[in-house]
């Protein structure tokens, strides 16, 4: 089944990876960590054209959402903007329905064109908008390429009067560009109670533990997971978990437990596991006191940028806001450009970076671009 969003002049992939813009935009930084000022549509493109096709390993945008409102520094949001109010925008985010939906599409085509083989997208929206956005991502990177969708809950419960249930929740749309992208899995560590649930048991030298089946769900017939393990054949209807040969192995290691009727299972030591996988259910609340508008949590992001990057990887944000995706990087080692159009975007960015290196801001990197004017990008 192939997902499209149809509507009215809707410029097919070919069409819109074939245009040229001429290009007006400012860079910051050093080669490997850019900041960059201009339309991101014309941005990607040029870096479409310019070496970054296919060697970007990790992407996260938080776009506008279609909300009908314009931001402030300071998180106000306002319908209508006086003139004092005018060098206090943030940004605006009044585009709504099929110009909306188009603005987002074209960006996500060339995303896809500058993700690598291995690479990811994470794409943050909310609940009004989001079904569409879904959409769109299955058309342009494919149903198949499609990870999680995931549930970020946002703030604390509020008790606003309508003839609806409250919201407390936004969404992370998380695709692939491929079957094998980079995945560092995440774990979070057990709390004490969650280890006393979990691992009841212990050994003759107090070590906490639990077991599980050597089987699984699954008859196999043939093969080496359905052959006898001392003398035992896997339940009817299932298979072991590996090869006896394994079993043996762990046999050997003492972890098998071996119940009274000779049953094994599998030791699994507490104070041997990393940690529990993380779903797709996220509590990462928004701060109260944001630096710039609809500022998302920072270690929401340093956990999207270790499972789905590595050290020598490039991410990049092209709403790129506060710069919390290129704080993240950061300080986690990686390469990064973040694009904004907003002077206030680019001036929050450069503060919260500052206290890494100072001299980061210093030089223009002028092997990639100081100032481009007219730049043909075919």
């Amino acid at each position: 089944m192939i997902c499209e969003l149809k509507y009215p002049s809707k410029p097919s992939e070919r069409h819109v990876l074939s245009q040229t813009e001429s290009a007006l935009f400012d860079t910051f930084g050093i080669s490997s960590k850019k900041l960059i000022r201009g339309d991101n549509l014309h941005v990607l493109q040029f870096l479409r054209k310019n070496g970054y096709a296919g060697n970007i390993d990790l992407i996260y945008i938080d776009p506008p959402f279609a909300t009908k409102n314009v931001f402030t520094v300071g998180n106000e949001r306002t319908r209508t903007m006086s003139r004092r109010d005018l060098d206090t925008i943030a940004y605006s985010d009044t585009m709504v329905g099929i110009e909306y939906l188009e603005f987002i599409r074209k960006r996500l085509i060339f995303a896809k064109e500058l993700l690598s083989e291995h690479g990811s997208i994470y794409l943050h929206i909310d609940y009004k908008i989001g079904h569409y956005i879904k959409i769109l991502m299955d058309e342009v990177f494919g149903e198949k390429n499609f990870r999680n969708d995931i549930s970020r809950i946002k703030c604390n419960p509020k008790n606003f009067s309508r003839n609806a249930f409250g919201n407390i929740k936004d969404m992370v749309l998380f695709y692939s560009k491929g079957d094998n992208p980079i995945w560092n899995e995440p774990r979070l560590a057990f709390s004490s109670e969650e280890l006393e649930r979990l691992y009841k048991k212990k050994d003759e030298k107090g070590r906490a533990y639990t077991t599980i089946p050597l089987h699984a769900p699954g008859e196999t017939k043939n093969g080496l997971t359905a052959q006898a393990f001392h003398g035992l054949l896997p339940p009817v209807g299932r298979h072991w978990r590996c090869p006896p040969a394994e079993l043996e192995d762990l046999d050997r290691k003492g972890l098998i437990e071996w119940s009274k009727t000779g049953v094994p299972r599998k030791i699994i030591y507490a104070d041997s596991q990393t940690g529990k996988k993380i779903q797709d259910i996220w509590e990462y609340k928004d701060s109260q006191n944001p630096s710039y508008p609809t500022e998302k949590n920072l270690k929401m992001l340093h956990m999207i940028v270790s499972a789905s990057s590595l050290p020598e990887s490039t991410v990049l944000d092209f709403f790129c806001g506060s710069g919390t995706t290129l704080v993240a990087a950061q300080e986690l080692g990686r390469n990064w450009i973040g694009i904004d159009n907003s002077e206030a975007a680019i001036s929050t960015v450069k503060r919260r970076l500052a206290k890494f290196n100072n001299e980061l801001w210093n030089c223009a990197d002028y092997d990639f671009c100081q100032q481009i004017d007219s730049i043909k990008l075919c």
